[in-house]
């Protein structure tokens, strides 16, 4: 039985507001704390789909937990604890209104603008003749602004610092700790047996001081290729072997699905739901090195309820 949490409509003492994400419910409590809830709704094409996928809230956010404390020596960062495996509570900071992402390697949409003629990302120069999936000679930076809405739109870093959107010493700030992020994470991948391929970073400030916020080298925002047999893959043109979403994506523009105007989402039946879940298991245990052990309980929602009011009383 799908037990999934799809949805979540709390009233905590002291709570100023409400945000329901893609996937994230993200409660402000007193403008100070932010209790974030990873629900099990998936998204893809900037669509959440229909159905949601049991245990997928757990192991992102465990994921996430456990590489916002492996890089706390870079950056400060907003978590301060997970009282519950699909929760995290952390400090409420002013968000920069952009998404830091980086690539290591030319794929995914970054591949698609690449073949169709491309070459510059946010203003960042490709260099010709390159093939799917080959590594750029060190990481690159395409930020996007950050929709609440809608879809995220790609943007050049002098667009950022001309529209005041960042400012150009904040902005450096933000590279740096992102440069610095992916080296830990790919560092962290490659003991594991995986290529950080790509992944993107959010920040916000408290005062003057830059933290990391929101989750981090999750499958969910990030992408992964196996390193056993990268090379020989790539030497013959085929496919990578990838930890990402990515299979969803593809599962659902073979329905003919791409997010697009007048476009219907396929049927998401409990098996494939289930199917997806156990991908995401695959995901967890081969980028944390650790067994999946999935927190069961006959109503997910009353024991998400619980452990954060139990947290929050405490405080």
């Amino acid at each position: 039985m799908n037990q999934a949490l799809v949805r979540t409509d709390f009233k905590f003492q002291n709570q100023t507001s409400v945000y329901h994400g893609k996937v994230r419910d993200v409660y402000t409590i007193g403008n100070e704390l932010l209790v974030m809830i990873a629900t099990d709704r998936i998204s893809a094409f900037d669509v959440v789909l229909p159905k949601g996928i049991p245990y997928k809230g757990q192991m992102l956010n465990q994921i996430a937990a456990m590489f916002l404390d492996a890089t706390a020596d870079i950056v400060p960062n907003w978590k301060l604890d997970t009282p519950d495996p699909m929760v995290t509570v952390g400090r409420y900071c002013k968000t920069f209104p952009v998404e830091m992402i980086i690539r290591g390697y030319l794929t995914g949409s970054s591949w698609r603008s690449y073949k169709a003629g491309a070459r510059e990302i946010c203003g960042v120069p490709l260099p010709e003749g390159m093939k799917e999936h080959q590594r750029f000679p060190k990481p690159i930076i395409t930020p996007t602004t950050k929709a609440t809405e809608g879809h995220d739109e790609d943007i050049s870093k002098e667009e950022i610092i001309k529209q005041g959107l960042v400012s150009a010493s904040d902005y450096e700030q933000l590279e740096n700790y992102t440069l610095a992020l992916f080296e830990r994470g790919s560092q962290m991948a490659a003991k594991q047996g995986l290529i950080l391929v790509d992944t993107k970073y959010e920040f916000g400030k408290i005062d003057d001081k830059i933290f990391l916020i929101d989750e981090i080298h999750t499958p969910d925002s990030s992408r992964y290729f196996y390193s056993e047999g990268y090379e020989e893959r790539f030497a013959a043109g085929e496919q990578q072997r990838q930890l990402s979403k990515e299979f969803v994506r593809e599962w659902l523009m073979s329905n003919g699905f791409q997010g697009k105007e007048g476009q219907v989402v396929p049927e998401i039946t409990e098996s494939y739901a289930q199917s997806v879940s156990d991908r995401y298991r695959e995901l967890f245990e081969h980028i944390t090195g650790s067994t999946f052990i999935p927190e069961t309980a006959t109503n997910v929602l009353e024991r998400v309820e619980r452990n954060i009011r139990k947290y929050l009383a405490n405080l």
